[in-house]
């Protein structure tokens, strides 16, 4: 497994460096299929039933528990792996990702076919989590250092991925489900099989294609700046030193509200809208809207990411958060007026702009600590899509669950959680206007 190595991926000359683009995208795609749960959400609660939820099954308040497992193995897996992806390099790292994401599927379709929810949790929650932290993280490093000159370009344009896996898992996962369905099954274990396989295989094209630059490269024409601007440094902060700043946390607490928002909307999106608009909203036209949030999450990814490289990483943090709370709270009322196409419109706005949180996260990291370690310091940043991984779909789900029980019809069941958002996207704002530069104290300083 020697072709696995490190010094065996150096780039020789001649070399395209808009080939690492698409190796992280063979990854990001393919991980980023978690976000596309929600289709799976109601099958399984019929898995015994089969036509209509028996006694045996699982309640979606339990189901719900996987998705938020398998983010916050990420940001476990992204934290405590950060440094070992940086000396393995991206080759190794996004074969293991394959090895652990598609195998996390298979576990689960065992999980599945002995209705044991102990199984969906280690497979798709722990196991599937560990590959998409190790996937996540593993092109980042590689990218800023191919790209020093579009950091935020480069970064989106791989991050897109994992927020347009659900565009392709989503349609993907309702079309076998409906192939492997029988009398007897929902076809729920044997799509998880099918897909853990077409996984490996992609991710594993991936961790072939990709290289790193030869020591001390840079983009031809390309000279770094001289100067370092009031927040964008020049320095370098090693990753143990990142953690003792405050503006390592104001940037967590930063990630970890924009993307609570998204992730909670996410998590029940195929659910969500069918109780919002029933009978407007079948099943397969709410595997369309997953799949389409996933379109725009994507986009925004690279949009947004982008962008920043011209206003800066602050100020399209403060766009981001403005427009999201005035979405958040403009939802109640659409709802109240029963219009279906402002429903998606204002959704997928809303996930565009978590999409872009997420990607402009690296660019962010790099303008305030350095690229020394900036790979290792987003790793133990993703701790924030961890913390997100388990509110966004709590609140999602138990607030519905105690509204519903309280009387409150299903259609109105998520008006409160919106307001919720809203108030903690606003709190993020906040800890964005706080981030300055960091004191020089923490600058590395070689002996």
């Amino acid at each position: 497994m020697s072709f696995l190595a490190k010094e065996h991926i150096v780039a020789r000359p001649g070399y395209s460096r808009w080939l690492v683009p698409p190796a992280a995208l063979c990854v990001h795609l393919c991980i980023g299929e978690v976000y596309a749960f929600s289709v799976f959400n109601l099958p399984l609660t019929e898995a015994i039933g089969i036509t209509h939820q028996a006694a045996a099954d699982w309640r979606l308040t339990t189901l719900s528990w996987i998705f938020s497992l398998s983010i916050c193995m990420l940001g476990v897996t992204a934290w405590t792996c950060g440094q070992w992806v940086e000396q393995v390099g991206p080759r190794k790292a996004m074969f293991v990702a394959a090895c652990c994401f598609g195998g996390g599927l298979a576990v689960s379709a065992f999980g599945v076919w002995t209705h044991q929810i102990w199984l969906l949790y280690l497979g798709y929650g722990v196991l599937g989590g560990i590959g998409e932290g190790i996937g996540y993280i593993s092109p980042i490093s590689t990218l800023i250092t191919w790209f020093p000159d579009h950091t935020g370009m480069a970064t989106g344009m791989a991050i897109m991925g994992f927020g347009g896996g659900a565009m392709i898992g989503a349609p993907l996962s309702v079309g076998l489900m409906h192939y492997f369905a029988s009398a007897t099954s929902l076809g729920v274990g044997k799509t998880f099989v099918v897909m853990g396989l077409i996984y490996f295989c992609f991710m594993s094209i991936g961790a072939i294609i990709v290289r790193i630059p030869p020591e001390g490269w840079l983009p031809a024409g390309y000279r770094p700046p001289k100067q370092s601007s009031k927040l964008v440094t020049n320095e370098q902060v090693r990753v143990q030193d990142a953690v003792k700043t405050p503006q390592f946390y104001l940037l967590w607490l930063v990630l970890f509200l924009s993307v609570t928002a998204g992730v909670g909307v996410l998590s029940q999106a195929s659910a969500m809208a069918q109780e919002t608009f029933p009978g407007a909203i079948t099943a397969v036209s709410a595997a369309g809207f997953v799949g389409l949030l996933s379109l725009f999450n994507m986009g925004g990814r690279f949009f947004w990411a982008s962008l920043s490289d011209y206003i800066g990483r602050k100020n399209t943090y403060v766009m981001l958060f403005v427009l999201s709370v005035v979405l958040y709270i403009s939802v109640p009322s659409i709802r109240a007026t029963g219009n279906v196409t402002l429903f998606v419109i204002v959704y997928c706005m809303i996930i565009s702009m978590c999409g872009g949180g997420f990607a402009t996260a690296p660019a962010y990291i790099k303008d305030v600590f350095g690229s020394m370690h900036a790979g290792a310091i987003h790793g133990r940043m993703l701790t924030a899509v961890s913390a997100a991984g388990v509110l966004g779909p709590v609140l999602m789900s138990y607030i519905r669950r105690y509204q519903i029980d309280a009387g409150v019809p299903e259609a109105r069941a998520y008006t409160v959680t919106m307001y919720i958002m809203a108030t903690l996207l606003a709190i993020g704002l906040l800890a964005n206007l706080l981030v300055h530069a960091v004191d020089t104290k923490h600058y590395y300083r070689a002996k």
